[in-house]
């Protein structure tokens, strides 16, 4: 069992109703948010509510900007491959990968779509990472308004809280800290 040092709590409204997140840490976590901004409306809002999560349980964190969702999984990657290069740079415990895809008349949505997610499994299963993946695929912008905004699906609220939640199991398999005391 843990100890109930730096306890962190989220409520966030659902369909379904209110729920909390408990999130209990050893230490407090350092986290990237990866965004892609080509649907700058979208992204705000994911951004937006992936950032309240974080802020109301006082986790540090930093945000990186890639042109589209694409992009995303290839800057963490470039993050952990850093790491091999720069002894003094600090590590990551947690990732967020924020962006839209909006199905139009061509095969591109699927090809973004299909390949920023497995890029995105395969970089977290490769490294052991906790990643939440906030990449909307969507059919419309109708349907990415309601998803990224706050008030409503608050998709990038969810993300967050999946990082968070994949990083407490890394904890509980020994893998969070790095250092144990």
């Amino acid at each position: 069992k843990l100890p109930d040092i730096n306890l962190f709590k989220y409520n966030s409204q659902k369909i379904s109703g209110e729920r909390e997140m408990v999130f209990k840490f050893e230490e407090t976590p350092r986290v990237m948010i990866v965004e892609s901004r080509y649907y700058e409306e979208i992204s705000d809002n994911l951004l937006s509510g992936a950032k309240k999560v974080l802020e109301d349980n006082n986790i540090e964190y930093d945000v990186h900007r890639v042109p589209g969702s694409l992009e995303v999984p290839a800057l963490i990657k470039y993050a952990i491959r850093a790491l091999s290069f720069n002894i003094h740079m600090e590590r990551y415990d947690a990732y967020i990968a924020l962006g839209c895809v909006i199905r139009g008349e061509t095969s591109h949505y699927d090809i973004v779509a299909n390949e920023s997610a497995r890029a995105l499994m395969n970089i977290g299963q490769q490294y052991s990472l906790a990643i939440g993946n906030g990449i909307l695929t969507v059919e419309n912008k109708d349907q990415a308004v309601v998803r990224s905004d706050p008030d409503q699906k608050n998709k990038g609220a969810e993300a967050a809280e999946a990082a968070l939640n994949m990083l407490m199991k890394k904890q509980e398999f020994g893998l969070f800290p790095r250092y144990q005391k």
